[in-house]
């Protein structure tokens, strides 16, 4: 599916209706005519003709649903419209330190296979992550028996700054190199459509979808990993700033000339709670020798080390200060601390929470909920496939909106 011209005012008209009429469908899983009408507010002829062009491009697919004996006579029954899962294969990648995770799923949204592939080095050349990342696909689709070239479209999530309307990668911790056009990059190597975005916005993505932010519609995503990140979902979609590069919370100032951040600045929050800041600090005062992953570290901590278990108190108040500014910006109805970190309690223990809440603007009303999601890479992956499922269907209904003229 290649990009088409500038589409015409009408031809705007047309793939807006579609996509919106698409769009119902998917979120209602199966949906009759009229009732496709109803939530869209767009006539039941039009309907009805946007969905017989639908069903003869092979997007969708009717349902008739089982209906007693007795039922039948009272006349025909209501047919539903469903997304078609054979419609496409969509791959979903997370690019993380130490593992590349890969989803393959149906067109629904359905998974075929999944996979892990573990990384020997953490930030590598621009195409060497290329090739690591279709050596990785090209293993999911082995296990599935599939062909990697009946992939219709992948979405890449890694952690850093870029711009996702232009597949463009400012910075990120998996690549040496600043400024890189790695859309453009990864498909000299891909047989499909390539979209790109920050991971945590696509755990947005994922919460949203599958997660503990279904039928919300703003609320903030706090990733913790290898550094940490942010999501912001606003009325149902997600928020990434005019560069592309907005809601980087780990890289906002908490401390002025501060520690070293690995995005090159000085006192960003994530010098200082992400895993390789405490490990350096860790390891600065033990005279460079000890500690080798966060795990040592946090054993040390449980089994009455004080330098640990102040390198962990001072972690978790500096992330207690960054909540409480993201509360104070946002006033998000909901707080969702979500990544494999999760398994160490020292960012979101109730004391914390607590901290946070004394440090938010106080009014006489309840602060945000905050709900801790501690899920793997695979889901990290799913939320990517589910950004490629969006964008795949936005060419599919540009393609058909174009060619009705």
């Amino acid at each position: 599916m290649g990009k088409s011209s500038r589409l015409s005012h009408s031809d705007v008209q047309r793939e807006s209706g579609k996509q919106q009429v698409m769009d119902t469908i998917r979120a209602a899983g199966s949906i009759a005519r009229i009732d496709i009408s109803t939530a869209t507010r767009v006539s039941p002829a039009t309907v009805t003709a946007i969905t017989a062009e639908l069903i003869d491009v092979g997007l969708i697919s009717e349902i008739v649903p089982d209906t007693p004996r007795q039922d039948a006579k009272r006349g025909r029954p209501r047919v539903a419209l469903k997304i078609r899962g054979d419609a496409h294969r969509i791959a979903g990648i997370k690019v993380s330190h130490r593992v590349i995770s890969v989803v393959v799923l149906d067109f629904e949204g359905n998974n075929i296979v999944d996979h892990e592939m573990p990384l020997t080095q953490g930030r590598m050349p621009v195409d060497d992550l290329c090739k690591t990342i279709m050596t990785a696909l090209g293993q999911a689709c082995d296990k599935a028996g599939i062909d990697v070239g009946t992939i219709s479209g992948m979405g890449v999530g890694m952690a850093g700054m870029m711009d996702a309307k232009r597949n463009f990668v400012y910075w990120s911790s998996s690549l040496d190199e600043r400024n890189v056009d790695f859309g453009a990059h990864l498909s000299r190597h891909a047989p499909c459509p390539i979209f790109i975005d920050n991971d945590a916005n696509l755990v947005a993505k994922a919460e949203h979808l599958f997660g503990k932010g279904r039928n919300v519609s703003d609320f903030v995503v706090i990733t913790i990993e290898h550094g940490v990140g942010m999501g912001i979902v606003i009325d149902n979609k997600i928020y990434r700033g005019t560069r592309g590069c907005g809601a980087e919370f780990g890289h906002t100032k908490v401390q002025l000339e501060g520690a070293l951040c690995q995005c090159g600045q000085r006192g960003c929050l994530e010098a200082y709670v992400g895993d390789y800041a405490l490990l350096r600090e860790a390891n600065i005062t033990n005279g460079g020798a000890g500690h080798r992953d966060l795990g040592q570290l946090v054993d040390a901590a449980k089994g009455g080390d004080q330098m640990a278990r102040s390198i962990f108190d001072r972690a978790g108040r500096m992330f207690a200060m960054g909540l409480a500014n993201v509360v104070n910006i946002f006033d998000p109805k909901l707080i969702i601390l979500s990544g494999a970190r999760l398994s160490f309690d020292y960012l979101y223990s109730d004391q914390v929470i607590e901290e946070m809440r004394r440090w938010v603007v106080q009014i006489d009303a309840p602060p945000p909920k905050v709900r801790v999601h501690n899920w793997g890479d695979l889901m990290w992956a799913k939320g990517a496939a589910a950004y490629a499922i969006e964008e795949v269907s936005a060419l599919a209904i540009r393609e058909l909106a174009t060619s009705d003229t």
